[in-house]
């Protein structure tokens, strides 16, 4: 059985990263962009990363391009940005594809474990979320509009 902590991905520095690594703990899994009407979702992001970590939250940002190109940087600027701008310091990643051909093979995954509305499990648009159980197992996907505060009853569900 698959799961989220099977996969590996390059974080924001360059480097690859198991996913392993988070075994045991609850993801929220995001694909941001720093030029989107959603950007400002990395403020309760952040805050729900710095409430619930100490429970066993981890929250993992995936830059992605595909939407109207609005994150157009590169991995330092995309970095700059989040820590400037957000004081962001939850795991960044390095620039994926979430769609197509080369869709990263985690999201191909968290899309085939929870599709989208009306059974269409491409992603939409940025600052769609995965919220993964300790399990590793994919519990519920959240669409753009989602804001981050209005998981809290849900993270703290999975963290009990």
């Amino acid at each position: 059985m698959t799961t989220a902590y099977d996969f590996s991905a390059t974080d924001i520095d360059g480097q690859p990263q198991a996913l392993s690594q988070y075994q045991g703990k609850v993801l929220l899994i995001v694909n941001v962009a720093s030029r989107c009407g959603f950007t400002p979702q990395y403020a309760g992001l952040e805050r729900l990363w710095r409430d619930y970590r100490g429970r066993g939250l981890v929250v993992l940002g995936f830059p992605c391009d595909q939407f109207g190109h609005q994150e157009p940087g590169d991995a330092a600027e995309i970095k700059n940005f989040c820590s400037l701008t957000y004081d962001v310091d939850f795991p960044m990643f390095a620039k994926i594809e979430v769609n197509g051909a080369g869709a990263h093979p985690l999201w191909q995954w968290l899309k085939d474990e929870k599709g989208g509305l009306l059974g269409i499990d491409a992603i939409k648009w940025n600052f769609t979320k995965f919220l993964v159980g300790r399990d590793g197992r994919v519990l519920k996907r959240y669409a753009p509009t989602d804001k981050p505060e209005s998981m809290a009853r849900d993270i703290e569900a999975a963290l009990a």
